[in-house]
């Protein structure tokens, strides 16, 4: 920015002594004061460019309150761009028309603009395909910020001409720190007990913003007379608890199912109840989750434990019965059950080789020993000519071919030696001795 060039808030008539948030009146005045994305500045990507005074255009990809915005404002004013900002829940064609003939204009006189359009995942295809010509002429350094994952919100083209980097959720350290600044600002101590401030920042959920304004809400406790230190059950009482961020539709979803069912896959029971309980506390519906387990059941368990999927179907039906919260106890138990119970996907990965199978092989029939002849026809044609009725077999089994003339033998289900499966292979492994004697 340049000297003497008006700060927003003198622009607007606001000194710096008008009534301001907290968050606001913390916000850094340098990159060196940014906290938490070390990754990312010093000797990352966005370090490096302001080193070279070259800036790119990028994707901030991270939670709300972890310093995209802040940071962009700084990449302006230290590069000496025009900062200009917009929101894609606001701002339509016509005002990204206003911007890019302004920030041309601006280009003439030999300054640049970095836009720095927040919610981006907001605009629609046709309009983030508007920025591609002015990226490519260096009318601006596109800086987007969101919430969402680039790879499913915003166009391939625009991913191709801009670097996506991620901010990080703000670590316990990080949010401390956030507090102690707050708290030389103000000039006093934070009127909080020692667990009361622990419970702050896990209140906060790796959001800066959100931790500043809840010390602000703390700080104006003793303004207000109300008794101090705060205790957790007072600071509860105070701010109330803040809603997980988690949306239902958009990534928290799909990232929640993901570390629920990786973790009961890897059979560790007490993750799998943590994700379980983030889910429900972050309002998902119960009934997908009974689905999934359902499907965790089939694909991670199989036979190894045949009743896992009795126990996540039954899990379903209770939850039907009896509802929240009750009900929540059945998918609980669910879980555990499916955790810690002998894990196998042959019959998974057995089905998909024979999808495979079946589509390579196009449509032969069955072999005409094991087809049906209701009719006289279908008799002389050989439908049903020299098939054994297994009941009849010694130990039940004739070893005859049941797949299609022409087909060699496939092998598809390959049990493991875990849980019920080991009985399953002892018996298919007898089979096979047994259909192999048959063959001489």
């Amino acid at each position: 920015m340049k000297k003497g060039a008006a700060t927003l808030f003198e622009a607007a008539g606001l000194s710096d002594s008008a009534p301001r948030p907290l968050a606001d009146r913390l916000r850094p005045k340098s990159l060196d004061e940014v906290i938490g994305q070390d990754h990312l500045l010093g000797d990352g990507m966005l370090g490096r460019m302001v080193r070279a005074r070259r800036l790119g255009s990028v994707i901030f990809w991270g939670p709300p309150g972890t310093g995209k915005t802040t940071v962009a404002r700084l990449l302006a004013e230290v590069t000496d761009h025009h900062f200009e900002q917009i929101s894609a829940i606001h701002s339509g064609v016509a005002d990204l028309r206003k911007v890019f003939d302004a920030a041309r204009a601006r280009r003439e006189e030999g300054r640049g603009t970095l836009l720095f359009v927040d919610e981006i995942h907001r605009f629609n295809r046709s309009q983030q395909d508007a920025f591609l010509p002015h990226m490519e002429d260096g009318t601006i350094i596109l800086v987007g910020a969101t919430t969402e994952n680039p790879s499913f919100e915003l166009n391939s083209a625009l991913l191709s001409r801009a670097s996506v980097l991620t901010f990080k959720r703000l670590d316990d350290a990080a949010l401390e720190a956030l507090i102690e600044r707050a708290e030389v600002h103000e000039g006093r101590k934070l009127p909080l007990t020692d667990d009361a401030r622990v419970a702050l920042i896990s209140m906060a959920d790796g959001d800066g913003r959100g931790v500043i304004n809840l010390a602000e809400d703390v700080f104006l406790t003793e303004a207000a007379g109300i008794k101090t230190p705060l205790d957790r059950e007072a600071l509860v009482a105070l701010v109330q608890r803040r809603a997980p961020i988690y949306d239902k539709s958009q990534d928290g979803h799909y990232n929640l199912i993901s570390a629920l069912h990786k973790s009961v896959r890897g059979s560790d029971p007490d993750a799998a109840l943590y994700w379980l309980a983030r889910m429900l506390a972050g309002g998902e519906d119960p009934l997908y989750i009974a689905r999934r387990l359902v499907r965790m059941a089939v694909e991670d368990i199989g036979l190894a434990d045949p009743n896992a999927l009795l126990q996540a179907n039954a899990a379903k039906e209770v939850y039907d019965f009896l509802g929240s919260p009750e009900g929540e106890l059945a998918l609980a138990q669910a879980t555990v059950y499916l955790a810690t119970a002998p894990k196998s996907n042959a019959a998974y990965k057995a089905f998909g080789a024979a999808t495979r199978a079946a589509e390579d092989s196009g449509s032969l029939l069955p072999p005409k020993h094991i087809l049906n002849a209701p009719t006289r026809l279908m008799k002389q044609e050989g439908y049903g000519r020299d098939y054994a009725y297994d009941h009849n077999e010694a130990e039940a089994f004739s070893g005859q071919n049941y797949f299609p003339d022409g087909m060699a033998r496939q092998h598809f289900y390959a049990p493991t030696e875990r849980g019920f499966e080991a009985e399953i292979k002892a018996r298919l492994d007898r089979w096979a001795e047994l259909r192999a004697k048959k063959a001489r």
